[in-house]
């Protein structure tokens, strides 16, 4: 498994000059990149005895045990750390807080991926201070890393900074494409894939999370996310700013309705190209 997961020379600075009422990042970021780690590592050891569970909010909505055991370990591990804070995580083991931090979990982005054998998934964890993300952390567990950021410190994959480059002209440029599978966003990602793939290199379709990561690492040259949750994009949004990556939405935040995210060079024609077909 991966080593240290961010210089921590490279954000001592930002943590010291924290409000009061603020945390040490660097103490949260390791934290949860150690649970992350750990629910990646149950992933692997359980995935030839996972048990299905009923699908929850449409027939593709899929769960697993494995899910819910993963989503357990994390909210544990922060519980037991901070037990004021607010928790959001995916499979139901939320619960208030009243300290100002939130964590936002997705134990395991990318289930079909994940139970199918056909593609990546990740583990996702960010913390919040109110409505802004301040700390993130992607863990790829059959790829062994971990992507991290702390907010004003940059982005990191086991522990080396990452910078995402300006991107190559539209018609080069790879592009992550995320949806949730229901029937209407189904119909909404159709009509923004036919508008997008003449137009790009090529595409290809992946987990929310990693479609961001990879946006920050240079692997993909953009993304566009369709009708997230919060805990699908929290995480990934926050490193790939870190690492320089263009975001936004319909107005110039992006959102869980439509994230586009490209690199400085790419951003205007991908958004636009994006936001019209969406």
């Amino acid at each position: 498994m991966p080593g240290p997961v961010a210089g921590s020379a490279n954000v001592t600075a930002v943590t010291r000059d924290l409000p009061a009422a603020a945390r040490d990042l660097l103490t949260a970021r390791d934290l949860a990149a150690g649970l992350a780690i750990r629910a990646g590592r149950l992933q692997l050891e359980r995935r030839d005895t996972l048990t299905m569970g009923a699908p929850k909010a449409h027939a593709n909505d899929v769960v697993s045990d494995v899910d819910i055991a993963s989503e357990r370990l994390i909210v544990d591990g922060v519980t037991a750390a901070w037990p004021d804070d607010e928790i959001q995580a995916e499979e139901g083991n939320g619960r208030p807080g009243s300290s100002g931090w939130s964590w936002v979990i997705d134990p395991l982005d990318g289930t079909r991926n994940y139970v199918s054998r056909t593609g990546p998934w990740s583990v996702c964890i960010a913390l919040y201070h109110g409505d802004q993300a301040r700390m993130a952390v992607v863990h790829d567990p059959a790829a062994e890393e971990t992507f991290t950021a702390v907010d004003g410190g940059g982005a990191f994959l086991n522990g080396r900074p990452m910078s995402a480059p300006a991107g190559p002209p539209l018609a080069e440029a790879l592009v992550g494409v995320s949806f949730q599978p229901n029937p209407r966003t189904k119909d909404r990602a159709g009509r923004v894939v036919r508008d997008l793939l003449p137009r790009v290199g090529d595409i290809r379709r992946i987990p929310a999370a990693l479609n961001l990561v990879y946006q920050a690492a240079g692997r993909l040259d953009g993304g566009v996310a369709l009708d997230t949750k919060l805990w699908d994009i929290a995480a990934g949004a926050l490193i790939a700013r870190e690492a320089g990556v263009i975001l936004g939405g319909r107005g110039p935040d992006f959102s869980t309705e439509l994230t586009v995210g490209a690199g400085a060079g790419l951003w205007p024609e991908l958004s636009e190209l994006v936001r019209a077909a969406a």
